[in-house]
């Protein structure tokens, strides 16, 4: 099968957001090199490669890996990177015993089933399978993200805990962009609409956290949202997350 070009959209002049066929990554580029805010699956391996060599990078050249959770679809090319080059892997301090796999939290095929017989379902599980998207393997190496940290990585990214899909999510603010992860998404291959939203309950730990954590991020003073899925989003986050929350049946608060 011949490589997917993979899309690469400029977001600011440090931050570009990175396109798979089912996940976005992010890269954040300054005059101290490059890092990763998550990377796709393992078998996107070869698009995150595709993505750094479009501005001038190679896997060598990665600072650091920044994790908004340890799903394997956000951190299928960091477990290659970890194994292969030691590339620092950071995430929030709840998420490192997920990143680790000493446990997992993510949702079960079992669970997944009575979908199977919607075509985008079936579409988006095979896209998982084919993608190695069972890959159970974690990163021993994972640490903990510090204030202390971060402030010496490309674009000093500010760590905006945003549980509920899982116990560790975690968002970041780098350069004005709210990189969201699965905290607050515009689209997925499962859904029928775009525009803010959260991931369908199946998918989190708690969504009544994840609700919660639309308020925190609601404060944010930014206009700029690059999620884990689905398309940029331009204006204020307090809208985007309000969207969500009215598109999850929750009345907004304030």
């Amino acid at each position: 099968m011949a490589d997917r070009l993979v899309e690469l959209v400029p977001v600011t002049e440090r931050v570009y957001l990175a396109r798979g066929e089912a996940v976005n990554w992010l890269l954040v580029t300054d005059d101290t090199g490059v890092m990763l805010i998550d990377s796709g699956y393992p078998g996107d391996r070869t698009d995150v490669l595709a993505s750094l060599g479009a501005l001038g990078h190679q896997a060598a050249d990665v600072r650091a890996v920044l994790l908004t959770h340890a799903h394997v679809d956000h951190f299928g090319a960091a477990i290659w990177l970890a194994k292969t080059y030691g590339t620092p892997v950071y995430c929030h301090a709840d998420e490192v015993g997920h990143a680790k796999r000493e446990y997992l939290e993510q949702v079960s095929p079992l669970a997944l089933a009575p979908r199977l017989w919607r075509p985008s379902w079936a579409l988006w599980s095979a896209h998982v399978v084919r993608s190695g998207g069972l890959n159970r393997e974690g990163i021993p190496s994972a640490q903990p993200l510090t204030g202390e940290i971060a402030a010496g990585l490309p674009g000093q990214p500010v760590a905006i805990p945003s549980p509920g899909h899982t116990r560790g999510h975690c968002s970041y603010l780098v350069d004005g962009v709210l990189a969201s992860g699965d905290a607050l998404i515009t689209g997925h291959p499962v859904l029928a609409h775009t525009g803010p939203q959260l991931l369908p309950a199946l998918f989190s730990h708690s969504q009544e956290d994840s609700v919660r954590s639309l308020s925190a991020l609601a404060l944010l003073e930014t206009e700029i949202l690059a999620p884990g899925h689905g398309d940029v989003w331009h204006g204020p986050i307090r809208e985007a997350a309000e969207a969500a929350i009215a598109r999850a049946g929750v009345k907004p608060h304030g």
